[in-house]
Order: structure tokens, then C-alpha cells, then sequence
């Protein structure tokens, strides 16, 4: 009964599934925005522009370089939404929450436009002209008219989900009161744009029924990848008893690589790393574990700033790194580079360049350790190398070979890397991402000294992970700077 449910109910999914990508593909939602954006943009800048000609100042009378200008200024505005993440994915957010998002990132777009403007001379003398309190109502208008057309789209978005159109493959992992409370909530707010598929169960003996309400049992947590290929899911909702909460680490290891969300309810959260992104499901909250990383045009962005930040400091500074490694080669004898293995993306092995800070063959009598904060073995020269994180740069070597990223979590050596595995079972988490000269991890905390200290970084390095974006990275590179600068290296 349960199994022949399944088929049924997966293939009425097929066919909803092909309607929707016949008539609205997923690309559309974006292509709308875009397109919303666009109008609104504009729309403002003529209606603002009408508004100047009216109390009599410069206004532009030849329509196509007014239509010339105004694309100039939404290219501004386009690439500035798309930094501050306004063109993230909606999934139902609140609209309410957008529009204050929407004022806050004019607000400051505007801001930046009189500083970019800003005449000296001329501002200083009258800091309040007419021309700049023009600007404020520019804010206004920018305002409203961005925020009415994206409430507009989004209040459509949500009857397009009520008729179904638009919704998610989801599937509920879970089979207890828990997993069925929450199919409830989902199942009187189609407006969220969850299609529950199924539930899993995370234990053999939980097979007393084989569906609730008409909703079927789909499997076991053993065969959870197996089950999103076969249903093409594309969101799991995770909600486990108390009982349970061991089953959180299968799940994420079966779903490893593939390109589902996972949602848990949030009080399994703390067992993972207590940071998280919070979606409201009509009051019910849900929190994002693991999520997808940067999307394609970041990573690109990403690896464009850091080829060119890498070639700017190595060609910048290359006067200063002589006298680095004069004064290394002067200190101690030995190498002036220190070359060690590490595990990269993926798990590949590279060999990664720093200035040597410790004696030569500093590991020969102890092997592989991990550096101690007042650890004799680290040269005069190393110790204000270290403090002003000068032992890094040769690093830049390595981003500009692909191995590395300006931002990341830090490469460890593949023997710590085994232990690690073996003993916190996220650390695999870190090996899906480029590993960085500086990282979330590094700002928070110092060296790594125990195993300790590496599974306090890992907190850090998973809410990187969670939060990977540009504007992360530009957040940790502005604080490494400073903590180069000030000397509060280790």
C-alpha cells in the first residue's frame, strides 16, 4: 500500500514538476527582479528629474541622453543590490522585511552618491544646498518606487505558490510528532512553497503506519541519497525527537555533495555549532544548516580579487620581502622559504611557501606538531615576522597557482587532517571550499595549539562556511589589514 502510494504520488509530481518548468522556469524569478528593478530604477530617476525641473534647476531635456544617464545610474544601483544581497533567493521571506532591507541598502546607495560627489570647496561653504537636500528626497523616491514594485512581484510570487506553481520538491526527514506537526504547518501555508514528497524515517522499528495523511513513508535515513535522486528533492526539512538527535550527522553525510537545502527545527541547532540563518515559516522557525556556497558569479569575483589583490602585494611590496628574506637568511642558517604539505580542496595535497620563522629541521627531533605560543624553536626574525603576519606572504604564490584563496579556512597537514576526521566528524565540511591565507577562524581566535583549539576554529570555520559571500570576505580581509598593521599577530 505505502510503496504503490509513492509511485502514484511521485508521478502526479513528474507532471507538475514539467508544467512548471514549461511555464515558469526558475531562472524567471531573477530575470523579474531584474527586470522590476529596472523600472523602478529608472522610473525614480525620471520622476526625481522631473521633480528638479519643477522647482527650476538642472534638468535634462534631450530624451536620449536622459535614457543614457539613467542606465548608468541603475548600473550603479544593480551592482550595489547585488553586493548588499538583494538579489539573494526570496523562498516566501516576509515582504515587510524586504522593504526595510530595500530603504536601509538605498539609504545607504545614496549616501555613497554624495560622497562620490561630494565638492569641497563648494560643500563646505554651504553645507546644505538645495542640490543636496534634493537627495534625500531622491532616497524617498528610490524608496518607493523600488519597494512597491518588489512587494508587487512578491505578492504575486506568493499566489503563484498557493496555485502551486513555483513550489519545492521537499522531503521531511523524520517520523515522529514532530515530522507530522510540522507537514501540518506546511500543509496550511501553501503560500510557503514547500511540495512535502515523503517522509524518511531514521530508525528501522518506526514503521507502525505507512503514510499520514496521504502522505507516504518513502524509506529509511540508510537509503536518504537514493531517495532525493529518485524524487528529485531539492529541500529537506529535518525534524527528529529527542531521540534522535544522533541521526543529524548521518543525515548530513548522506546528503554530502548533493544539491539539496537542509532545514532542522532549531533546537537540535546547538549540537552542530550554535550560529545559523533563521527562515520564519509563518511564525514556525527554521534553521539553515550547511547551506550551498557562493554562487558562480561570486566564485568568480572571488578568484578575480584574488589574483588581483595577490599580484598587487607581491609586486608592491617585493622591496620589503628582500629585506625579509635578507634578514632571515642573516638571522639563522637555513632556507629563507619553508615548503610543507598541505590538504587542499577536495582533499588534494599542495605544498604551500611561507617564510621559514623557526630554526631549520625544527621538526625533525619533535615531528609534526603544532606551534606553541612562546615556542622556542621560532627565530628572532620569525617572532616579528609572525606578529606582523609577513610569514604568510609567500602564500600568494600559492593563490596565484589556484591552490589557495585570499579568505578560507586555514590548510592543515594531512596527518592532522586523518586524526581530525576521525575525531570531529564535520571537519570534512572544511575540505569543499579552497582553503585561505586568512580566515573567519584566524580574526577570532589565535594559533592552533591542541586539538582544542582546532574544534573551537571549527565553529568559526563552519559559520564561514554558512555565510560565505563577498561581502564575509571583504569583512575578514579589511580585519586582517588591521591586525597586520597594529601588530596583534601571533
Amino acid at each position: 500500500m505505502g510503496k504503490s502510494r509513492a509511485v502514484t504520488f511521485s508521478a502526479i509530481d513528474i507532471l507538475q514538476k514539467q508544467k512548471w518548468d514549461l511555464a515558469f522556469p526558475r531562472w524567471t524569478e531573477k530575470l523579474l527582479v531584474f527586470l522590476c528593478d529596472y523600472l523602478a530604477i529608472n522610473g525614480a530617476f525620471f520622476w526625481w528629474g522631473h521633480l528638479r525641473s519643477e522647482l527650476g534647476m538642472f534638468s535634462l531635456t534631450q530624451p536620449l541622453n536622459a535614457f543614457y544617464i539613467s542606465n548608468i545610474i541603475f548600473a550603479f544601483w544593480f551592482f550595489f543590490f547585488l553586493f548588499l544581497g538583494l538579489y539573494g533567493p526570496w523562498n516566501a521571506n516576509s515582504r515587510l522585511d524586504e522593504l526595510m532591507a530595500v530603504i536601509k541598502t538605498v539609504g545607504l546607495g545614496v549616501l555613497a552618491i554624495f560622497l562620490i560627489t561630494f565638492d569641497i570647496e563648494r560643500d563646505l561653504q554651504d553645507p546644505l544646498p538645495g542640490s543636496r537636500m534634493l537627495l534625500v528626497s531622491y532616497w524617498l523616491i528610490m524608496s518607493a518606487c523600488v519597494g512597491f514594485m518588489r512587494l508587487c512581484l512578491r505578492t504575486v510570487q506568493r499566489r503563484l505558490l498557493t496555485l502551486g506553481i513555483g513550489v519545492r520538491r521537499t522531503l521531511i526527514v523524520g517520523w515522529g510528532q514532530k515530522a507530522r506537526e510540522l507537514f501540518d504547518k506546511i500543509d496550511r501555508f501553501p503560500a510557503l512553497g514547500y511540495r512535502v514528497l515523503g517522509f524518511v524515517k531514521t530508525r528501522p522499528d518506526d514503521a507502525e503506519l505507512a503514510e499520514h495523511r496521504g502522505l507516504p513513508l518513502l524509506g529509511e535515513l540508510n537509503r536518504l541519497s537514493q531517495i532525493v535522486a529518485a524524487e528529485r528533492a531539492e529541500e529537506i526539512l529535518i525534524a527528529l525527537e529527542d531521540e534522535d538527535q544522533s541521526s543529524l550527522m548521518q543525515i548530513i553525510a548522506h546528503t554530502d555533495g548533493l544539491p539539496v537545502q537542509l532545514k532542522i527545527v532549531p533546537d537540535l541547532y546547538s549540537i552542530i555549532t550554535g550560529q545559523a540563518r533563521t527562515n520564519q515559516i509563518y511564525g514556525f522557525p527554521l534553521i539553515e544548516i550547511l547551506p550551498q556556497y557562493m554562487p558562480a558569479w561570486e566564485r568568480r569575483l572571488k578568484r578575480a580579487m584574488d589574483v588581483a589583490v595577490s599580484l598587487i602585494i607581491l609586486i608592491a611590496g617585493l622591496p620589503l620581502w628582500l629585506l625579509v628574506a635578507l634578514a632571515i637568511r642573516l638571522d639563522t642558517p637555513g632556507p629563507v622559504f619553508y615548503h610543507q604539505v598541505r590538504v587542499g580542496k577536495n582533499s588534494k595535497n599542495f605544498v604551500m611557501v611561507k617564510f621559514r620563522s623557526m630554526v631549520h629541521g625544527a621538526e625533525k627531533l619533535t615531528g609534526p606538531v603544532w606551534a606553541e605560543k612562546a615556542d622556542p624553536r621560532i627565530t628572532r626574525v620569525g617572532r616579528l615576522i609572525r606578529k606582523l603576519r609577513f610569514d604568510e606572504i609567500p602564500q600568494f604564490f600559492n593563490v596565484l597557482r589556484g591552490d589557495m584563496s585570499l579568505i578560507g579556512p586555514r590548510p592543515e597537514r594531512p596527518v592532522f587532517v586523518e586524526q581530525l576526521k576521525q575525531q570531529i566528524p564535520l571537519y570534512t565540511r572544511r575540505l569543499k571550499v579552497q582553503p585561505g591565507i586568512t580566515g573567519w577562524a584566524q580574526i577570532k581566535g589565535g594559533y592552533d595549539q591542541s586539538l582544542e583549539d582546532v574544534k573551537q576554529k571549527l565553529q568559526y570555520d563552519l559559520f564561514y562556511l554558512e555565510n560565505m559571500s563577498l561581502r564575509m570576505d571583504f569583512k575578514i580581509l579589511l580585519h586582517t589589514v588591521y591586525v597586520m598593521l597594529s601588530g596583534k599577530g601571533h
